[in-house]
């Protein structure tokens, strides 16, 4: 199989794709995540679960008070520049989504 492929199975569900990218800011506990992706309870714990098994995410858990964090691995923040470049290339090539007429128009 094709690495790029592989790469895309690794990291390409849409759920998986919103998480990695909200976690490149930096680490933020599950509340936060869930906040800021908009993803339910059982998605976001299924998803850091499989991103944690693939090497992409940590898991660190505080006693006092009891909190879980999630940060990206060396591996994970290693793809900041392919979202930029994914980001550069939707913005050059895919087709602009049309804006709504005013009230005006």
């Amino acid at each position: 199989m094709c690495s790029v492929v592989e790469a895309v199975e690794e990291i390409g569900s849409e759920w998986r794709l919103i998480v990695l990218n909200d976690l490149l800011g930096g680490e933020k506990r599950f509340n936060e995540l869930k906040r800021s992706t908009g993803a339910n309870s059982r998605t976001l714990s299924r998803v850091l679960d499989d991103l944690e098994d693939g090497g992409l995410v940590d898991r660190r858990v505080e006693d006092r008070p009891i909190a879980t964090y999630y940060s990206l691995t060396e591996a994970g923040r290693h793809l900041c520049p392919v979202f930029q470049e994914l980001e550069a290339w939707a913005d050059e090539w895919l087709p602009e989504t049309a804006e709504a007429p005013s009230a005006d128009d």
